[in-house]
């Protein structure tokens, strides 16, 4: 596995990308080598249960607002965008979900669903399934980085900082 050969910096610059806490990547990243990408994951999610809400609000803070993708109305593309203020405006951070599982025409619908009925929460409700959330994203980056790298014309260790995943 091409990861365990990377240098800890280079790692944990990776990790980052896969979720924003730096204690969560230097964790990851500490406990190498991995057997395996399932090895990694397990040990990604461990670790995301173990984020201080220090650790949480900084990851938080790296995520940047859901984006629907090409072909979306404009209308659902203004509601988005007045969603996603009204809800960094309540919680202080970006609205985070993982969409892996549903397919692009679902998503806008999935997305708008999810802020307005997470609006209603409670700050402390709200912290908490953002961190299942942002579990579960780095759970997807995660298996993104993994399917990369064991791709044929995956990243060697140098190129390594050029990845950067999206979702």
């Amino acid at each position: 596995m091409r990861f365990n050969a990377l240098s800890a910096e280079a790692a944990e610059a990776v990790l980052l990308h896969c979720c924003g806490s730096l204690r969560w990547a230097q964790r990851v990243a500490a406990h190498r080598p991995y057997p395996d990408a399932d090895a990694l994951r397990a040990a990604a999610d461990e670790a995301s249960y173990d984020l201080s809400q220090g650790d949480l609000a900084r990851a938080l803070a790296a995520e940047l607002p859901v984006e629907l993708g090409r072909g979306a109305p404009y209308a659902a593309l203004l509601a988005l965008a007045a969603a996603h203020a009204e809800y960094e405006r309540k919680f202080g951070h970006a609205f985070v979900i993982c969409l892996d599982g549903h397919p692009p025409e679902e998503q806008a619908d999935q997305l708008l669903g999810a802020i307005r009925c997470r609006m209603e929460l409670e700050v402390d409700e709200e912290r908490s399934i953002s961190a299942d959330e942002l579990r579960r994203l780095a759970q997807a980056r995660l298996a993104d980085l993994t399917h990369w790298l064991a791709s044929p014309d995956g990243a060697t260790a140098a190129e390594f900082g050029l990845f950067a995943p999206v979702g």
